[in-house]
């Protein structure tokens, strides 16, 4: 057996009202913990208007340079859900009524008492070689075409919907990771961290500043496949937190998050 290897991801969070600010999406973090646990590592992610040409280019992009891609949003009843309308396009492929989707539908919205209408139909669209990811939430499912996973905005369906899509990953390399913070600012020891992922280029060292308690500071977080080597350079930067006058923390500096409405 071979042993595991990095996968990447994309994830394209399609929608005006992102953009707009309306929407606050959570579906992004949802899905970057989610894929680590499978050891893939979402390596791009963009928001998209509900714009044909804009949909399709991203999708064509990320498929071509990522393991997969996911998709979120426009899969809904109304006129500006165009994502299924978007990837046929994109795969060259026929948007149809799938003929096992529309039968849950039906069955759903007739259980439901409600009126089978074209509008509702829409949520069985999909591209004409697509496989179904099945979700119990909403009954309306998402769909897969090759390395492509298309499924709703809502999270609680798109959660669903992930989980249909789990059997179909591969599983990568999962990544482990260390958090070390401190009271130094990032100008203070920003060329030496240079340095130190210059030694280490197998791992991710990033710095993420904070303005807490009058003072300035960072939380340092180390990622790599192997354990031993985020130990070595986590005691490496330990040292050099020391040798600038600060006090590491180990699991990082604990920062109030700021509320917005």
């Amino acid at each position: 057996m071979g042993e595991a290897r990095r996968i990447t991801a994309a994830a394209l969070i399609i929608g005006n009202e992102i953009l707009s600010g309306r929407t606050h999406d959570v579906n992004l973090k949802y899905l970057g913990v989610e894929l680590n646990k499978l050891g893939i590592q979402i390596r791009e992610a963009r928001v998209v208007p509900d714009i044909e040409n804009e949909i399709i280019e991203a999708v064509n992009h990320c498929r071509s340079k990522f393991d997969y891609v996911f998709t979120t949003g426009g899969i809904g009843p109304t006129h500006d859900d165009i994502t299924a309308d978007c990837v046929a396009k994109a795969f060259g492929q026929k948007l149809i009524h799938h003929p096992v989707a529309e039968k849950m539908l039906r069955e759903r919205i007739i259980k439901m008492g409600n009126e089978v209408t074209e509008a509702r139909l829409r949520m069985a669209r999909t591209p004409e070689f697509a496989e179904l990811l099945i979700n119990e939430v909403s009954g309306a499912p998402g769909f897969k075409v090759e390395n492509v996973f298309v499924m709703a905005g809502i999270p609680r369906v798109m959660q669903a919907m992930f989980g249909a899509a789990v059997p179909f990953l591969e599983r990568g390399v999962t990544m482990i990771s260390n958090t070390i913070g401190s009271y130094v600012a990032e100008g203070t020891i920003a060329t030496q961290l240079s340095l130190l992922q210059d030694d280490y280029p197998d791992l991710d060292i990033g710095s993420y500043p904070f303005y807490f308690d009058g003072r300035p500071g960072s939380n340092f977080v180390l990622r790599g496949p192997e354990q031993d080597r985020i130990l070595e350079a986590s005691e490496r930067l330990y040292n050099l937190i020391i040798s600038l006058g600060g006090k590491p923390v180990e699991g990082g500096v604990e920062v109030p998050t700021t509320k917005t409405d």
